[in-house]
């Protein structure tokens, strides 16, 4: 499948050229990162950058297995560029497999004679003591699975109404698209599954020496099969002691911290909106990738309400906003965005087709006292395009806006 451009990240990463920083790339198993760094290249290259000031190193590969060590990889970078005139840009993919990465290319970091392009799967490549020690001198660039839009690009257009329900059917991670989306259902599950073990053997279980891995599946299940429902630890917990299987609230905790650390799913807190705070208790759990949880438990049309959800959280995110669940008295609103300034309260439905429906979620936005943005997305058009004052998108609308 040929590379298409995913702009928002492009140009991400070019504003990003001149800085003196280490752009690193996290996101996600085949999210796209290593696509990128390579539409980055073929980029500076369509700009004039010669060949020999480019380097290309994917630790995936065996070519470069034998860059172990921090001293390795300095040695290797230095032996290629000692020579090279001009500026060099370097780009590593996986480099948390280089162990103490971070040391080399932290004596490298000279914007005038290079710059410095990384990616990496797992938490381990801004771990604690990483991120202390890049302190100010790193760049985060987290690539999410594709916006709706993205999705439309990958499908080359197409109907709008048809390819939203591929969208719902199978998610945004990008590979799913050298298939057949009509005609391979099942092969495209597969792929979807294969990449979910591996994230859970690769980066959960053996990044972090997981003892109890049947927990870790319990627990993975448990969170996909909730998905856009407010749940905690203790709730989780007891839960899977009914089922037999016994676990406290720490162990829960630190795996759920597990899961959000390998980029399998957003959590998203509670804040109380009268209070202006974040709540310490109850959250609500989204799989980064709706597509993951259907190859889990096969497509569920029941569950709809919450991969819509699903789907506004990962725009959001994408788009740069910080995402919580909000309580106003013993209301709930289903998203509360904010972004600097900006602030956007988002209630999401299936369809406002009863006024017991409309009520419900138009009233709960209304008594939120203050001036910002207030909205009702639905899986159907409504007319007026407002109710009581607050306006209402038909969700591909949403998600195709350039207004938020």
């Amino acid at each position: 499948m040929p590379l298409i451009k995913r702009e928002i990240y492009l140009k991400r990463l070019e504003s990003n050229i001149g800085r003196p920083f280490i752009k690193v790339l996290t996101g996600l198993r085949r999210v796209g990162k290593s696509s990128l760094l390579k539409l980055l290249i073929m980029q500076l290259q369509r700009n004039g950058l010669p060949k020999k000031n480019i380097i290309y190193i994917n630790m995936e590969s065996l070519e470069f297995d034998h860059l172990r060590t921090y001293l390795d990889l300095a040695k290797y970078i230095e032996n290629l560029t000692k020579t090279t005139p001009g500026k060099k840009f370097i780009f590593i993919d996986e480099v948390q497999r280089v162990e103490n990465w971070e040391k080399a290319l932290i004596s490298l970091l000279n914007p005038e004679e290079f710059e410095i392009f990384v990616t990496g799967s797992n938490s381990k490549i801004l771990s604690s003591d990483i991120a202390t020690f890049l302190r100010g001198r790193y760049t985060e660039i987290r690539v999410y699975p594709l916006t709706f839009a993205e999705f439309l690009t990958f499908r080359h257009g197409g109907d709008q109404e048809k390819e939203l329900k591929n969208f719902i059917k199978f998610g945004g991670m990008p590979g799913i698209h050298i298939y057949n989306l009509t005609e391979e259902e099942e092969d495209i599950y597969k792929y979807l599954e294969d990449i979910l073990n591996t994230i859970y053997f690769k980066d959960i279980v053996e990044r972090f020496e997981i003892r109890e891995p049947h927990l870790l599946q319990a627990l993975l299940k448990f969170t996909f099969d909730n998905l856009g429902n407010i749940t905690s630890a203790r709730s989780i917990s007891e839960f899977l002691k009914k089922e037999g299987r016994k676990s406290s609230v720490d162990t829960i905790l630190n795996y759920l911290y597990f899961m959000e650390s390998s980029f399998l799913i957003n959590r998203i807190k509670r804040f109380d909106i009268k209070g202006l705070r974040l709540l310490e208790l109850n959250e609500k759990i989204y799989p980064a990738d709706w597509g993951l949880r259907h190859a889990l438990f096969g497509y569920r049309e029941r569950d709809i309400s919450g991969i819509l959800e699903n789907m506004v959280i990962n725009e959001l995110l994408v788009r740069g906003y910080r995402v919580y669940q909000g309580t106003l008295d013993n209301r709930e609103i289903d998203f509360v965005a904010e972004k600097g300034n900006r602030i956007i309260y988002i209630q999401v439905c299936t369809t406002l087709a009863t006024e017991q429906v409309k009520e419900r979620e138009f009233r709960n936005l209304l008594e939120i006292g203050d001036n910002y943005p207030k909205i009702v997305i639905s899986l159907d058009r409504f007319q007026p395009e407002e109710y009581l004052g607050i306006r209402h998108f038909y969700l591909p609308d949403f998600l195709l806006s350039e207004e938020f």
